[in-house]
């Protein structure tokens, strides 16, 4: 995701907002909040005026990917418009009737299972407040946006909000793929000794 060859994988985050959408039209377009200003979130963040502006501008609605649960395997479809504006980030899109996820997430947003919006993002300028523990973010280098499940508790909320990268969570897949070799190794062996032995019979 935006990285060149050789280059290390910028640290993404996410960041939820609660939104109703409940709303969709015919067409499957809804509409909210994907960020909120000057309000402090429970990852302690808050988003001021002007910090998504640089990547819109680069970008356009076109270059921020419509995504479910931040998948990126999982577009569901375009964004028709992004701004800034008094409130925070609106974002307005259409969800793509002819993909099998989007009719299921059209479906589950006009039931209220999915009423939530959710960022996925690079910090470009930030600073913490060494008193309050606010960090304030100035500068955002936007990726996505996800139509996301909403967490009913709010550390549960937390966790989900300020999770990174699924880097992680494929590190124990990566460590046992040597045993997961050895062990295929040893039955090879073990098929060759009773083949050679069935052979000097």
């Amino acid at each position: 995701m935006l990285q060149r060859f050789g280059e290390t994988a910028p640290e993404r985050e996410v960041k939820f907002a609660p939104v109703d959408l409940k709303t969709v039209e015919a067409d499957g377009t809804f509409s909210g909040y994907a960020s909120l200003f000057n309000a402090v979130d429970l990852g302690q963040d808050l988003v001021v005026p002007g910090a998504f502006r640089d990547s819109l501008d680069e970008r356009g609605p076109r270059g921020v990917k419509l995504l479910f649960q931040h998948d990126p395997n999982e577009p569901i479809g375009v964004w028709l418009e992004l701004h800034e504006d008094g409130r925070g980030l609106y974002a307005r899109g259409r969800l793509m009737p002819e993909v099998t996820r989007a009719r299921e997430v059209l479906s589950l947003m006009r039931a209220g299972a999915l009423d939530g919006l959710s960022i996925g993002f690079r910090t470009v300028q930030g600073r913490t407040d060494p008193a309050s523990g606010v960090r304030r973010l100035d500068k955002i280098d936007l990726w996505e946006i996800s139509v996301v499940t909403f967490p009913m508790l709010p550390a549960a909320r937390v966790s989900q909000v300020k999770r990174k990268t699924q880097a992680p969570a494929r590190k124990p897949a990566t460590r046992r793929a040597p045993h997961d070799l050895a062990g295929l190794g040893r039955l090879a062996r073990s098929i060759q000794r009773g083949t050679e032995a069935l052979r000097q019979r």
